[in-house]
């Protein structure tokens, strides 16, 4: 398949609109248990990388992470696939990292997949299967990761997503956006239509864009369609 074939006409990504068609949450966790997964990419997003490799924004080290909609997040020995963007922001920043998903499905096998990884001291990995949006845990993140998770959600539940990510954020701490993916308008999803505007307008108030850029490294379908968005919650 074409590189530049628009991700909304492909074959995988009809079967997991037909899944979820009912508005349900609950229905992500059939995905995952008939493995219609078309956002897996096998390995941590380039784009991720190269943001906290870069040290252009001083993300905090040593602290509690939170990504959600991770999946199953299968492992390999290198680093880009050690648990995907979970194992990495363990890894790379030593957060002790909470992935979460609705689906049960995913977080059972994110857990046997993890079973046999070392993530280096003082990082550390979890997993919960919860609903996002109805999540309140104890202690607040000093960082959030979102890559396809915003646009899954239907659109109409965006004011919900900027407010608990601000309820769920420590003052100061940072809110990494991959936008993707960012293609002609489309009016069925997931994933649903997107560009950084969207995020704008429900983070005004509660974040401050730190770092607005497009990637010098993408995976080759996701080059030219995608941004990396930081965000500052503000005080």
């Amino acid at each position: 398949m074409s590189s530049n074939t628009p991700i909304a006409k492909t074959a995988e990504q009809e079967k997991l609109r037909e899944i979820v068609k009912s508005g349900d949450p609950l229905a992500w966790d059939n995905a995952w248990q008939a493995s219609v997964t078309p956002w897996d990419a096998g390995e941590s997003q380039p784009p991720l990388r190269e943001v906290i490799e870069t040290g252009e924004v001083n993300f905090p080290h040593q602290g509690l992470a939170l990504v959600p909609g991770c999946g199953a997040v299968r492992t390999s020995p290198t680093i880009s696939r050690m648990g995907y963007d979970v194992g990495y922001l363990a890894s790379a920043l030593q957060h002790r990292v909470l992935g979460m998903d609705i689906s049960e499905t995913a977080m059972q096998k994110a857990r046997t997949n993890f079973e046999s990884v070392n993530i280096p001291s003082p990082g550390k990995v979890s997993f919960a299967s919860a609903d996002f949006f109805n999540y309140h845990p104890e202690e607040k993140f000093d960082l959030i990761y979102d890559y396809t998770f915003f646009v899954a959600i239907p659109p109409k539940r965006r004011v919900e997503w900027g407010a608990q990510m601000a309820s769920l954020m420590k003052p100061g701490g940072y809110l990494i956006t991959l936008v993707w993916p960012i293609e002609e308008p489309v009016e069925v999803g997931p994933p649903f239509f997107v560009r950084v505007e969207h995020y704008e307008k429900v983070l005004d108030g509660y974040f401050e864009k730190v770092l607005d850029k497009a990637p010098q490294t993408s995976l080759p379908k996701h080059v030219g369609k995608e941004r990396m968005v930081v965000w500052k919650r503000l005080q």
